[in-house]
């Protein structure tokens, strides 16, 4: 079986080198085709006028590419753009997209980077159901995505987790003294940086790593003295901070979003060993066990999330059960192996 992998898309975000490397791994051919808009951009979708030039160049270079001897195309995040070329390219093949997010979802309701109703946010609701439609598949990568999903097309959707990438996030978990709390995070409202720095001055006696910046960068200004703050560490360094981490925290937003996506440092996390608190929310249920392979609090409840990390620091039988249970979490449910597998039976059946 062989299958390209069109679009702008960027290619070393996890969703995709993911994608790429399990198919890989299943024994399925990939050919990329690939013209670079978003890589090396930090700010992503927010970047602004000068990528929304390099996009309209990158379709029209796209319309010019063909696919060869491949059955399927699939087109990457983001991509929700790259439709119309992708259709012209595949030239009647299967077309399976795998958005990860909805843009007017991600950028109106969660982000608020622009007002609900506003002529952009109409624009952004299009794009989203005109890409949507335009595919035979879509992959969303939680069954609660895939629900909401739905609402916005008519277009089947299969589910397959994200995972990690094996050759990065090995189980090496050798947590440094003293007990240090990790939170990686791009800094927006899903996140739940307050809820993390509200939690950190409620536990003044626990020390706690902020990596990362983004929208919510000013919230940082005013962390307490426990909170260390490192604006930015390279992809292929996050398996370093979480095998020294005394735990890695997850999402703690209260958005309708939040409740519907597994962040990718959560799979990062249980690949590594390393134990994970995050908010109990539907999605986080598909994958892990509250008290067993990870410890579950409310979502925007600091107080919760504190008693938790007090725990945590202080019962290390308890980080060492959390640490074994979450890495086997992680083999049976979103390894390269078992996501491969998936992924190549998602393109079988669409076939």
């Amino acid at each position: 079986m062989k299958v390209a992998y069109f679009g702008t898309y960027e290619r070393e975000y996890p969703r995709n080198a993911q994608v790429i490397s399990c198919l890989r791994g299943a024994g399925v051919e990939v050919d990329e085709i690939h013209v670079a808009v978003w890589d090396g951009i930090r700010a992503g979708w927010s970047a602004g006028a000068g990528t929304a030039a390099r996009l309209a160049v990158a379709e029209a270079r796209l319309l010019t590419r063909h696919v060869t001897n491949a059955d399927a195309v699939i087109v990457g995040y983001p991509g929700h753009f790259d439709l119309p070329a992708a259709k012209r390219t595949a030239r009647g093949r299967p077309i399976v997209f795998n958005p990860l997010v909805s843009l007017a979802d991600t950028l109106v309701a969660d982000r608020a980077r622009f007002r609900s109703g506003s002529p952009i946010a109409r624009m952004l609701e299009i794009v989203d159901r005109r890409a949507f439609d335009a595919a035979d598949l879509i992959v969303a990568d939680t069954d609660a995505q895939a629900r909401f999903f739905a609402h916005l097309t008519g277009t089947p959707v299969e589910v397959c987790f994200v995972g990690a990438e094996d050759r990065l996030f090995t189980p090496s978990w050798k947590p440094d003294e003293p007990f240090t709390v990790l939170f990686v995070s791009k800094l927006i409202p899903l996140q739940g940086v307050d809820v993390v720095l509200e939690a950190a001055r409620l536990a003044p006696e626990l020390r706690f790593r902020v990596v990362g910046s983004g929208q919510l960068d000013a919230l940082l200004d005013r962390r307490p003295p426990n909170v260390e703050h490192v604006p930015w560490v390279d992809y292929d360094r996050l398996p370093d901070e979480l095998h020294r981490a005394g735990c890695a925290l997850g999402i703690f937003g209260t958005s309708p979003k939040a409740a519907r996506v597994i962040p990718n440092k959560a799979f990062h996390a249980l690949a590594c060993g390393t134990p994970l608190v995050t908010a109990d929310t539907p999605a986080a249920r598909e994958l892990v066990v509250d008290g067993e392979s990870a410890l579950l609090v409310p979502p925007g409840d600091p107080a919760a999330l504190a008693e938790a990390l007090r725990r945590l620091a202080a019962h290390a039988e308890l980080r060492q059960s959390l640490s074994t249970a979450g890495r086997t979490a992680y083999e049976q449910r979103a390894s390269e192996a078992v996501l491969g597998a998936r992924w190549r039976g998602i393109i079988e059946r669409l076939l």
